[in-house]
């Protein structure tokens, strides 16, 4: 019996043996050639060294606004953070940029400007608005992190250890595959922080011009700021970082909320977080730990928030990057902040961030313009429109004390709304050709 065992175990491996080589015998490899993305890279020790302050740049590519203390930052996408002198708004003053690799998003706290800079959060002293300095780095805050690509063709060669990926150059690729197998190299890829479509963000507690702890952003934020710690959206991640001490920042533990997150908008000691598929409130009781309070949900659609009173104000938009086909302002009942629920929905063209202040409701809805609506009663908004600013191509705004500051791809544009019966615009900074 045992030698009968032992030879059928010597037949069983030599059967397996022969199939292999046969299976080896039959795979077929073809040379092929395709259109790639191929990344572009920094050295880790240059990346961490090209945080510098240069003379006032011209607005290119505007992304993000943030304001505080007379002062407006507005993000220049990809490349750093103007400084402008805003004490008197009708003539705005560019007085500085900050040169910051992969800039995408700010928030400020007391003097301390927080950014992302690909991979990394910076935190640099505006003590001196003139003099800015870097002060403290959390190198890897933002793993994986990478620049906006051409999503029809495949990535080539992508290795994180290489460097920080930069930019993206397309080329022809040839490579060795199993006949019938594609593409070697195909994967899917996510840029971190999220793709900015015309920037896609900061925000704070409140308005005001005072000497707040921290500052105004937009509704199209993924930072924001809350006593000692920071919040950050990567993707499905709520990042939470200590900025108790600067130098000294720490990491702290991320929230995962399972779904694909978009901005972020803090009010009354919570964190009311914009999502693909409806807006998720978090409770900072424990700011280190946000704690889930509730989910109002919707159809796929980005959809940036604003909160005031009893109401949330959330515009849904359409495009490829949103996976949705809806163009519409929701508001929201969240008298019940654990059963938030819709009161109406009015249709839009295409809205991107928005802003309340006082009932009056400012939307940027896309290529359409700015509009402009007394919220007073949730159920007619749309038929209490005050203005329409056309012919603007509108990203975000921010509302202060009668001061509406808006930013789109044709640059900033500052109005005037303490009479809203005579809304009207006072400065403009002009985008420049690159």
């Amino acid at each position: 019996m045992k030698i009968i065992r032992k030879i059928s175990g010597l037949f069983l491996v030599a059967m397996i043996l022969t199939l292999s080589f046969s299976s080896c015998r039959d795979r077929v490899y073809e040379k092929i050639t395709y259109t790639a993305n191929i990344p572009v890279y920094m050295d880790f020790d240059t990346f961490r060294k090209s945080v510098v302050k240069t003379s006032g740049n011209e607005l290119v590519n505007p992304g993000k606004i943030y304001f505080k203390n007379n002062y407006l930052f507005i993000n220049e996408i990809n490349e750093g953070v103007h400084i402008i002198d805003n004490s008197n708004p009708a003539i705005p003053i560019n007085i500085a940029f900050i040169q910051i690799p992969g800039n995408m998003d700010i928030a400020i706290k007391d003097n301390v400007l927080l950014a992302d800079s690909y991979i990394d959060l910076v935190a640099i002293d505006i003590t001196d608005p003139l003099n800015p300095v870097e002060i403290d780095r959390i190198q890897n805050a933002f793993p994986n992190v990478i620049p906006m690509l051409d999503y029809t063709y495949p990535v080539y060669g992508l290795d994180f250890t290489k460097g920080v990926i930069t930019g993206w150059e397309t080329k022809e690729v040839t490579e060795m595959v199993e006949k019938g197998t594609g593409y070697r190299n195909t994967m899917v890829l996510y840029d971190g922080l999220g793709a900015p479509s015309l920037g896609d963000a900061q925000i704070s507690i409140s308005p005001g011009t005072g000497s707040s702890s921290v500052g105004i952003g937009g509704s199209m934020a993924r930072f924001t700021v809350n006593g000692d710690f920071m919040y950050a959206i990567q993707n499905n991640a709520l990042k939470v970082f200590n900025i108790a001490n600067t130098p000294g920042m720490t990491t702290g533990q991320d929230v995962y909320v399972e779904r694909m997150v978009e901005t972020i908008f803090p009010y009354e000691n919570k964190l009311f977080l914009g999502t693909t598929t409806g807006m998720v409130v978090y409770d900072l009781t424990n700011p280190a730990v946000p704690a889930y309070l509730s989910s109002f949900n919707h159809i796929n659609s980005c959809d940036p928030v604003v909160i005031e009173g009893n109401y949330a104000y959330v515009t849904l938009r359409a495009g490829t990057q949103c996976n949705g086909f809806t163009n519409q302002l929701d508001v929201v009942d969240i008298s019940s902040i654990t059963n938030p629920f819709l009161v109406k929905s009015y249709p839009l063209f295409n809205p991107f961030g928005l802003g309340i202040d006082n009932h009056i409701l400012f939307i940027c809805d896309g290529d359409a313009g700015l509009k402009v609506y007394d919220a007073t009663d949730p159920m007619e908004i749309i038929q209490n429109q005050i203005a329409h600013f056309q012919d603007i191509k509108t990203f975000d705004v921010i509302p202060v004390n009668g001061l509406l500051m808006m930013i789109g791809s044709q640059g900033l544009y500052q109005y005037d709304y303490s009479n809203i019966d005579s809304l009207k615009l006072i400065s403009q900074i002009p985008v420049i050709a690159p």
